[in-house]
């Protein structure tokens, strides 16, 4: 059983403090149950461990003046920009033993990061969306007339003992010319987009809630319950 808590907007540096508390209570007692944080964020900018500051386009003071946070995390990946309107969900897994429910001997990182893949595509499935995978890029994509655009970003972390946080960041209905301000993923060949954007009508994270939840536990092949925040 994976139990989903949606928690509404929160700073960035909280969520991540609830994240490694959570991690460490999950080293500490390998039997508490995995979860998956439901959320949004104020605007923030954060660079994982690829991240590179050429890709943040304006520097941090002049982002904090206009009330933007910028962040280093232990996460994988480039830049990304997190902001209201945005799906961003942080999977607490013990992923050993999720793979070993699913029939595998040992985590696999990549099929993680498939799954999380997978469980957007068909999210966004019900919306009419067809979501699709970009090879040499983690994340999802949708095509556009001026090419492919990034509609989700992911980016993880795994400990030593196979307990997963951060995640994903799915764009509903974001301000998006807050991506003006850096390079995102990292990709400059490529834009972003919204799911509002390519749907032509406002849409709100909490409008994805069920559609995500639902195709997570198909995904993951486990049962999923939603508990307040």
């Amino acid at each position: 059983m994976i139990f989903a808590t949606w928690l509404g907007q929160i700073d960035y540096d909280a969520a991540w403090d609830l994240q490694k508390e959570m991690v460490a209570a999950r080293v500490e007692a390998a039997e508490l149950a995995d979860e998956l944080l439901l959320l949004e964020h104020p605007p923030t900018y954060t660079l994982g461990r690829s991240g590179k500051l050429d890709h943040l386009l304006l520097d941090e003071g002049s982002l904090a003046a206009q009330g933007f946070t910028v962040r280093w995390v232990d996460r994988g990946g480039d830049i990304t920009y997190h902001g209201p309107g945005q799906l961003v969900g942080y999977p607490i897994l013990n992923l050993q033993r999720l793979f070993q429910l699913q029939g595998f001997d040992k985590p696999d990182f990549h099929r993680y990061l498939r799954n999380l893949e997978e469980m957007i595509i068909m999210a966004l499935a019900g919306f009419g969306i067809q979501g699709w995978r970009y090879d040499g890029y983690t994340g999802v994509w949708v095509d556009r007339p001026d090419g492919p655009r990034k509609i989700a970003a992911i980016g993880v972390r795994v400990n030593a003992k196979g307990i997963s946080s951060h995640g994903f960041a799915l764009n509903v209905n974001p301000d998006m010319s807050h991506f003006g301000h850096i390079v995102p993923c990292g990709i400059s060949e490529h834009g972003v987009v919204s799911m509002a954007e390519i749907l032509a009508r406002p849409l709100t994270p909490i409008d994805l809630l069920q559609p995500i939840t639902e195709a997570f536990a198909q995904v993951f092949a486990t049962e999923l319950a939603v508990v307040n925040g």
